[in-house]
């Protein structure tokens, strides 16, 4: 049976994927501005998460798809192009990612307070998400910090990391048209 009402989960769902978009979007600048200085391994950490917000976008929509809730494809926010520094630049993507928790943990609060086990279960995985998204960023941040002016000892920092990198999760919830 379709749900018809539109609950207050399925609205901040709705807006989260427009949130989704811009970052994928923000993430797309960020990795430019890297790669117009010369540094490929911090363009790439970024090309592959704008990939990865996009992700996140199209798997909410699945879900309200899957759900017969209406979805609406909204633009994106506006984007940052400029910056003086890698630290500044990163500090951004930083501030963003707490935003993004900050979204989702208002999701989850939503679906629990409306009794919606549905999308409480579905959004339980980007809270998981979320986790690692602060963490690694944080971790970056740091690397930057501690690499001051030398930008190649964080270049050599991601590729050491990209040797280990397991991936994608494969319990990600399912995206409409197919992760990238």
């Amino acid at each position: 049976m379709a749900d018809t009402q539109r609950s207050k989960f399925s609205e901040l769902l709705q807006a989260q994927i427009r949130h989704e978009f811009t970052a994928a979007q923000q993430y797309i600048a960020l990795a430019v501005w890297f790669d117009a200085r010369d540094l490929p391994r911090l363009a790439k950490r970024f090309y592959r998460q704008s990939i990865e917000e996009r992700n996140h976008a199209l798997a909410m929509v699945q879900y309200l798809l899957d759900r017969d809730q209406p979805v609406a494809v909204p633009g994106s926010g506006d984007v940052r192009n400029d910056f003086s520094s890698a630290h500044e630049a990163i500090e951004l993507a930083l501030d963003q990612e707490r935003a993004v928790t900050a979204d989702i943990e208002a999701m989850a609060k939503a679906a629990r307070l409306e009794e919606d086990y549905l999308g409480e279960q579905f959004v339980a995985w980007f809270l998981k998400e979320q986790v690692e998204e602060v963490a690694q960023m944080s971790t970056l941040l740091t690397v930057v910090e501690r690499a001051a002016d030398n930008l190649f000892e964080v270049e050599n920092h991601l590729y050491r990391e990209a040797a280990t990198d397991a991936g994608d999760a494969p319990d990600m919830p399912p995206v409409a048209g197919g992760k990238l």
